[in-house]
């Protein structure tokens, strides 16, 4: 964190993979802006990370809409204000992904763009393969790339490509709020 100004806090490896193309797509350095994205190692890890940010250094974010209530603890223990709403946290410039960032890009992509990046990296077989189980089968297609991604594809592998996939004019509202957000400053 030596010389940021922003610590964007993120759940895991895959999302801070998806900000870092996303940002670079949108000709962003986040470096030169003294913007850090922080893989926090899943949600509950948050007040520990708040609770050892350096002084000077704000703090914005991303989580699941399933992780609402931790980071909005989290956030209110530190004195940051109340956040147990979605608004509340995107005062804060925490912003939700619904459910999670694979949701969002499956329905900013369409479950055919999604194949289509699957296909590209070769993992088009295997999520057939992986529609064929009888627990997948007849289940809408968003949810069976969900899980997919959540298995053996691999979520950090294909999270940046997901998001070089999307048209700029179709990224997912909590990660173009977020870069907006530590772009002007809060």
């Amino acid at each position: 964190m030596s010389g940021a100004r922003w610590l964007v806090l993120v759940e895991g490896p895959s999302d801070r993979a998806a900000l870092e193309t996303l940002a670079r797509r949108c000709g962003r350095d986040l470096g030169g802006e003294q913007v850090e994205i922080l893989s926090i190692g899943g949600a509950h890890a948050i007040g520990r990370v708040l609770g050892g940010l350096p002084p000077g250094v704000r703090a914005a974010g991303l989580c699941d809409a399933g992780e609402i209530g931790a980071f909005g603890r989290a956030l209110e223990r530190a004195g940051l204000g109340p956040a147990g709403t979605r608004a509340e946290l995107a005062q804060l410039g925490f912003f939700v992904c619904d459910p999670d960032l694979e949701g969002e890009l499956i329905h900013a992509l369409g479950a055919d763009g999604v194949e289509a990046v699957l296909e590209a990296s070769g993992k088009l077989s295997s999520f057939r393969t992986f529609q064929r189980q009888r627990q997948w089968q007849g289940r809408p297609v968003e949810e069976q790339l969900r899980r997919f991604f959540g298995s053996s594809a691999g979520k950090i592998r294909h999270a940046p490509l997901l998001v070089e996939a999307v048209d700029l004019e179709r990224v997912p509202r909590p990660l173009a709020a977020l870069l907006a957000y530590v772009g002007e400053g809060g």
